[in-house]
């Protein structure tokens, strides 16, 4: 198994960024295995890393299509829907909760 370079962090060589750096150029990693790591020191635990990928072996960002952004906002609405009493909320459903607010804070209005 081969080992990549380790380099400190903000001292990246030209020419590797990011998986946030590529996206904010319109890139993506393109399934290329990562090329180096930043590592960032830290007193008391382990050291931060980031992984660095080549930006000239990046392709692309794939555009969001008709179907995606549908397939997204059906999944975001089912985020927000109540599975008690089926309504739509104007937030996430806390997963914690597993029901609206309203429905978690009036259990009684569930047995009716």
């Amino acid at each position: 198994m081969a080992t990549i370079p380790v380099y400190r962090w903000n001292l990246a060589p030209e020419g590797m960024a990011t998986r946030r750096q590529l996206r904010a150029r319109g890139l993506r990693p393109g399934g290329q295995d990562v090329a180096a790591q930043l590592e960032r020191p830290r007193r008391r635990r382990g050291p931060l890393v980031a992984y660095l990928y080549r930006v000239d072996q990046a392709l692309p960002v794939r555009p969001m299509t008709p179907a995606r952004w549908a397939a997204l906002d059906r999944a975001n609405t089912a985020r927000r829907t109540c599975p008690q009493c089926r309504r739509e909320a104007d937030y996430v459903i806390p997963v914690s909760l597993g029901m609206c607010v309203p429905c978690h804070d009036n259990p009684a209005s569930l047995a009716a």
